[in-house]
């Protein structure tokens, strides 16, 4: 009997409802899609309420969705291929809920899955042609992010598998930035400094807490043949790059005030976001990865309600 057969469910047998399909698609992890709260709180508030401002930021959520149904979708057909998923899940099914992956639970085949995912993929990019079609500015490179993310979303795990060959924490990373930075020209035709620095902010979000994923994966990554920092280096050095990559979160916050690029109240708005920062790390140095994962994620949504709510009260005093 194969790993993945071990670990399907008693009488479930790729049923292919529409709960399953949910799960493929991951539909429960939605900290990608916040970013377009943080693009509407940036926008000036005459832009703000109006009718084709919001129509073409659900427009853009619709994209997103989908695309990212498309990109984990594959992503899950490839980790049951390899046996990573089966791996990474089955020994800690509770904590990670065995159901999310439902070619390993059982409850959708693989053809399903691939169906699913190509066709995700063509109504994605049929949806993100059409944000940029009805778009009021289509400024050049944020057409071309927007392709490029469409692009490296589907390619993530599938095709060029990027996410196998060094490229994740970076895709983590850009993904969330292209997806700030993309509606946000869209609709004003540019972008300022604080606003790239809000969207590189946001994008490291999905960035810190991926990596205690990688941590908790390394193993099953390794022998699936999956290149990242965690698999590629001691787990002494990946906590280092961890606290690396979280210190350089900070940094951006502080140091970009005092450039004078952030206003002077940005890092004092943000300290909560320190404070939790600093409670995952000396969680997940402790050994308790998912817990510190948690938090991290948590910490990401933290972030979204206070930019929100920073942007909008400093809209209403200028």
């Amino acid at each position: 009997m194969s790993q993945q057969t071990a670990l399907r469910r008693p009488g479930v047998t790729g049923r292919g409802d529409l709960a399953a399909y949910a799960r493929l698609a991951k539909l429960d992890i939605y900290d990608y899609y916040l970013g377009l709260l943080v693009v509407w709180a940036l926008l000036a508030s005459t832009l703000r309420w109006k009718p084709q401002t919001l129509g073409l930021l659900a427009l853009i959520l619709l994209a997103e969705v989908v695309v990212v149904a498309a990109m984990v979708g594959f992503d899950d057909v490839t980790g049951y291929r390899d046996g990573s998923d089966a791996a990474n899940y089955g020994s800690d099914a509770a904590r990670r809920r065995l159901a999310r992956k439902p070619l390993v639970a059982g409850t959708l085949s693989e053809a399903q899955a691939l169906r699913f995912s190509w066709a995700a993929t063509a109504a994605g990019s049929v949806l993100w042609a059409l944000v940029v079609a009805t778009a009021p500015h289509r400024p050049v490179w944020a057409v071309v992010l927007a392709a490029a993310c469409v692009a490296a979303s589907v390619q993530y795990s599938w095709g060029l598998k990027l996410s196998y060959r060094g490229f994740q924490e970076l895709f983590l990373i850009g993904l969330g930035v292209g997806w700030t930075l993309v509606p946000y020209a869209l609709l004003t035709g540019g972008a300022s400094g604080f606003v790239i620095v809000q969207a590189v902010l946001f994008g490291s979000g999905p960035m810190l807490f991926g990596l205690y994923s990688n941590t908790n994966d390394a193993d099953g990554d390794r022998a699936a043949g999956r290149v990242t920092v965690a698999t590629l280096v001691s787990a002494r050095a990946h906590r280092v790059f961890v606290a690396a990559m979280t210190g350089a979160q900070v940094v951006l916050v502080a140091g970009t005030a005092v450039a004078g690029i952030a206003p002077w109240w940005f890092p004092v708005v943000l300290l909560p976001l320190v404070g939790m920062r600093l409670a995952h790390l000396v969680i997940g140095f402790r050994g308790d990865i998912l817990r510190a994962r948690r938090i991290a994620i948590h910490a990401h949504r933290v972030t979204v309600v206070l930019l929100v709510a920073a942007d909008l009260t400093a809209g209403a005093l200028a």
